[in-house]
């Protein structure tokens, strides 16, 4: 059977696009699984654990404090009939009979109090006893929502890693495929990368467009460059952080690795998506959105 160079095209790309495909997923998986185990479930056991104790302690002092309010309700009920009942009654007016009647109501209402005040004491008691418990459980959330801060602070930097590696993934699928011959790449600008407050990719990917596909130092038209006849400007150099590995395409290129220190500058007439990078004596071309400009 005979194949076409545009069918051998296309089956590259396909190949390549899978492939990144299956890194994004690995990827994915990987992101899942260290959200899961940092982050959602220290929360789920909170919530199924901590959380409802905490809950019913504090419905048990509520009933507490309801209980103890009767207790006082009863016992202010109950002395108020006490002193109207020890009331000294009028000796002119009052009958014998009168006497007796209230002196037994006073000893009733006295009965009554004591049992009142006894029942008190012992609703304060309980009182006291579950505001303690709530009061250590709810000192102890302090502790926790330090843990959560923490797992939360975890799982931002593991979206954060997720997102950059995709980025990196598609970065470079997005060369790969711009190396193929014949194979059609686009002219309108490349979507933006993604954003995140807490990685050091939001300078560099904020700023900076892709990875472009052709990257030239001289004008077309124009013999490039040669490397070693460059020179950096007397002003415009600046240092820049590489934020990833990257693999040298040719010789014109110079390989980063992750966390280096560089100087750059850029050329007239050069591509804007790619400065001119030295460390040592070695020097190449490299891809902005693989730099963290310093200021």
């Amino acid at each position: 059977m005979h194949y076409n160079a545009s069918d051998l095209a296309t089956g590259k790309t396909l190949i390549k696009v899978s492939e990144a495909e299956k890194r994004l997923g690995a990827a994915e998986r990987d992101f899942i699984h260290t959200a899961s185990i940092g982050f959602l479930t220290p929360l789920r056991n909170f919530l199924e654990g901590d959380w409802k104790t905490i809950a019913k302690e504090r419905r048990l002092l509520q009933n507490r404090r309801l209980d103890l309010d009767a207790c006082k309700a009863r016992l202010k009920k109950a002395k108020a009939a006490e002193a109207k009942a020890t009331t000294v009654p009028d000796f002119q007016e009052t009958r014998p009979r009168n006497y007796i009647l209230s002196a037994s109501a006073s000893a009733l209402w006295n009965d009554e109090v004591d049992k009142a005040e006894q029942e008190l004491r012992v609703a304060q008691t309980e009182f006291d006893r579950q505001a303690e418990v709530t009061r250590l459980l709810l000192e102890g959330i302090s502790s926790t929502h330090v843990n959560h801060l923490r797992c939360l602070h975890e799982f931002v930097k593991s979206q954060t890693t997720y997102y950059a590696q995709c980025y990196r993934h598609m970065l470079d699928l997005q060369k790969q495929l711009g190396r193929f011959p014949g194979t059609f790449v686009g002219t309108t600008e490349p979507a933006s990368p993604p954003l995140s407050s807490t990685s050091p990719t939001t300078a560099a990917a904020a700023t900076m467009p892709t990875v472009p596909q052709v990257a030239s130092l001289a004008p077309a038209g124009e013999a490039p460059l040669c490397l070693e006849e460059v020179a950096p400007p007397a002003s415009g150099t600046r240092k820049a952080r590489v934020l990833y590995d990257y693999e040298a395409a040719d010789s014109s290129e110079l390989a980063l690795l992750a966390d280096e220190l560089i100087t750059v500058y850029s050329l007239p007439g050069m591509d804007p998506d790619w400065l001119i990078g030295e460390r040592g004596n070695k020097k190449g071309k490299v891809p902005v959105t693989y730099l963290e400009l310093l200021s």
